[in-house]
């Protein structure tokens, strides 16, 4: 069996927004070091609306943005954008796109993006909700629970559209709620953290 020499058990972030989102992220990246050994992974749910994240963004932090293609390796120290009308999945460390699998209506593509992170990725998982309108990436907040992951939200009141955010902390699975400049200082927090030693 083939095993990639790399393994991929550094943390990944997952940035879930929508309308109002790209403040939040620009704030993020702004306060977030570009050398945290973690991968960004933005997942803004735009069904029609042709992204231009990866081409804005680069403006406001060291990191690369790329927008992710299919079988992009996740790298570390890397902003990834997912592109427009296609749901994200992630396989033995790479992306995976498909087609969007809710064409009409509100799109889950958060939902099912972080759903799959939790079912196939080894390293630490942190799930952020930021800006948006409907409700998209709630549903997948209790599987980053199970995952061991550490989940967040704007603020609402620091928020363009709070109901995104507002859905998630409806969910009863929000870690913290924070401003997107002190989700980025948890975040250094988390990924500073020891991890605890368990005896087996």
């Amino acid at each position: 069996m083939k095993t990639k020499p790399n393994i991929k058990n550094f943390p990944v972030v997952c940035v879930g927004g929508s309308a109002g989102g790209l403040d939040a992220y620009i704030r993020l990246l702004k306060h977030l070091p570009s050398d945290m050994g973690v991968a960004i992974v933005i997942v803004n749910h735009l069904r029609t609306v042709v992204t231009s994240l990866h081409e804005i963004l680069p403006r406001y932090t060291q990191m690369p943005v790329e927008l992710i293609s299919e079988k992009l390796d996740i790298e570390p120290n890397h902003v990834f954008i997912i592109p427009s009308k296609r749901d994200l999945h992630v396989l033995d460390g790479e992306f995976r796109l498909k087609p969007i699998s809710k064409p009409r209506g509100w799109p889950d593509v958060i939902t099912v993006f972080m759903h799959s992170m939790a079912e196939n990725w080894e390293g630490k998982l942190i799930a952020v909700i930021v800006s948006g309108y409907d409700g998209d990436g709630a549903a997948a907040m209790s599987s980053i629970k199970e995952a061991g992951g550490i989940t967040i939200a704007q603020k609402p009141e620091t928020a363009k559209q709070p109901d995104m955010p507002e859905s998630a902390i409806d969910s009863g699975y929000i870690d913290f709620i924070l401003s997107p400049e002190d989700i980025a200082k948890k975040i250094v927090e988390i990924v500073h953290a020891k991890p605890i030693k368990t005896e087996k």
